[in-house]
């Protein structure tokens, strides 16, 4: 069983996703059909576990923090739902304790 069966994240895991396809396409571990499908299949499965995300608090927050505006989408996501970050960014393991946590120790909870 899942730990958690509901995963979130923000509308730009799908810009990150397509990127990681072409990628294998490109290295033709992925032929161009297999490609369309794996892009179904996310996006089915992602399907109202997505969120559009207020750009004045990833603005701030980016601003504040000293993180990209990428990086600061997850950490606002994560604070408003108010559910952990599961990461392997050190960079916001060490800046957002309160929200971020490795994916080793998210699970030994």
């Amino acid at each position: 069983m899942l730990r958690e069966p509901d995963w979130v994240s923000p509308t730009l895991w799908r810009n990150e996703f397509r990127n990681a396809v072409v990628k294998c396409l490109r290295g033709r571990v992925l032929e161009l059909g297999m490609a369309h499908r794996i892009m179904a299949a996310a996006e089915m499965l992602m399907s109202g576990r997505e969120f559009d995300i207020v750009s004045d608090d990833v603005i701030e927050l980016a601003a504040s923090s000293g993180c990209s505006a990428y990086d600061a989408e997850f950490v606002v996501l994560a604070r408003d739902l108010h559910a952990p970050l599961v990461t392997t960014d050190k960079e916001l393991l060490k800046k957002f304790p309160e929200i971020a946590v490795a994916p080793e120790a998210y699970l030994a909870r």
